[in-house]
């Protein structure tokens, strides 16, 4: 549910900033400044939340995150001007980033070498459900105006939580238990056999989601205002989509543990770019924004973030998972938040050439992928039942452990 909240809360602010533009009088200028603001701070929210994971624990961590989504919903929603927006979204987006890179670890730490692929994969068909439910709120809401982007914000907040609670009751990671008298500098990610992996998942998931970013931000914005649709029908067009990424999901989660997963992620990267080409060569229509979308679902379903959890949970040991994967969202986000500064610009100046610009960095970060992780895939090895947890492992029996199993975990 981390990816629920992820997805929704970003969807939810590109929606709401457009309902909030005319009641609080938000520029374009201010639109991007507030979008880029919610980026950066995922990014500084991974990048700190996957350390402190790795050295405090899963659950004090993704415990304390969620309190901090529900206050950042709270003062989205209360919010009367740009200064309380501009902190309700830093809030918000710390929780969150904060949140992804220690919650999957959790997950892949709770499961079985059998199951963990798919129940990594499954976190992605949540991430597409987030963002297909913040569409559907704003489907009903999306003409009332500020009401409608306090519904948006209420939304998170109230599935926020109710994680937060669930969580409260939920036990440490056995793995990060057994490892956690080792330490693990985070300077082995640039050492050893960890760099290959780490460089091109900052490669792959930095480029990739500087194209899905901006389609998930700017989606309402491209919509309305380049596409001169309303906004109640530019945010059915994910629900239209829904069922093609459920679908697509789900069948992920059947092939993310086996060698054809590299099979369908070339099949997902071609969707991926031809869908950011469809409106750059055919014009921006309700009809070519929704082709467009239900490409890019089933592209995102298996060359996207889905398959870059999974490498991630392959490729690091415990005590590294979570600042592995917190450096990659963050890098990435970044990038994104550099990026959306201007992106309103962009799309007044040419938006056929900035989605041609999105196809081609796609590309770019495909390729990265899959020359990095072509044929790293190895088998799993099937959990024993019953085996017990050693609670204080030395340092030779870690690093066998970690020669051993396909997660070092």
């Amino acid at each position: 549910m981390a990816s629920y909240v992820d997805a929704a809360a970003i969807v939810s602010t590109g929606i709401a900033l457009v309902l909030y533009q005319g009641p609080l009088q938000l520029s374009g200028g201010r639109v991007g400044v507030l979008s880029g603001a919610l980026t950066a701070a995922i990014a500084t929210g991974a990048l700190l939340g996957g350390r402190l994971g790795d050295r405090f624990g899963r659950r004090a961590v993704f415990t304390a995150t969620m309190a901090m989504v529900v206050a950042g919903c709270a003062l989205l929603v209360l919010s009367t001007g740009f200064a309380p927006l501009l902190l309700g979204v830093l809030v918000l987006g710390l929780g969150s980033g904060a949140d992804l890179p220690v919650a999957l670890a959790m997950v892949s730490e709770s499961a079985t070498d059998r199951n963990r692929a798919a129940l990594i994969g499954f976190s992605n068909v949540l991430w597409g459900v987030g963002a297909a439910a913040a569409g559907t709120v704003a489907a009903v809401v999306g003409g009332w105006g500020r009401t409608g982007g306090q519904l948006l914000y209420g939304h998170v907040g109230a599935v926020a939580l109710l994680l937060l609670l669930a969580r409260l009751a939920l036990p440490e990671s056995p793995a990060w238990l057994a490892a956690r008298r080792e330490r693990a500098p985070a300077r082995l990610l640039l050492s050893g056999r960890h760099l290959r992996p780490f460089a091109a998942l900052l490669g792959f998931y930095a480029l990739t989601n500087l194209a899905a970013n901006t389609g998930g931000q700017f989606g309402a914005y491209v919509a309305v205002d380049v596409a001169g649709l309303p906004v109640e029908v530019g945010s059915r067009l994910s629900l239209l989509a829904l069922p093609v990424a459920v679908a697509a999901g789900l069948w992920f989660m059947r092939i993310a543990g086996t060698p054809r997963r590299m099979g369908y992620f070339a099949f997902g990267g071609l969707c991926l770019v031809g869908g950011y080409l469809v409106p750059a060569l055919f014009g921006f229509s309700l009809a070519t924004l929704a082709l467009s979308t239900a490409v890019n679902a089933v592209g995102g379903a298996f060359a996207f973030e889905g398959i870059m959890k999974t490498w991630a949970q392959e490729s690091f040991p415990t005590l590294l998972r979570a600042t592995a994967q917190g450096a990659v969202i963050a890098v990435a986000r970044y990038l994104a938040a550099a990026f959306a500064l201007v992106t309103p610009a962009l799309l007044r100046f040419d938006p056929a050439l900035l989605y041609a610009g999105l196809a081609a960095v796609s590309a770019a970060g495909l390729l990265i992928g899959w020359f990095g992780f072509r044929g790293s895939r190895r088998a799993a090895r099937p959990a024993v039942p019953g085996r017990p947890v050693q609670l204080r492992p030395t340092r030779a029996a870690a690093e066998s452990q970690a020669r051993v199993s396909p997660l070092g975990s």
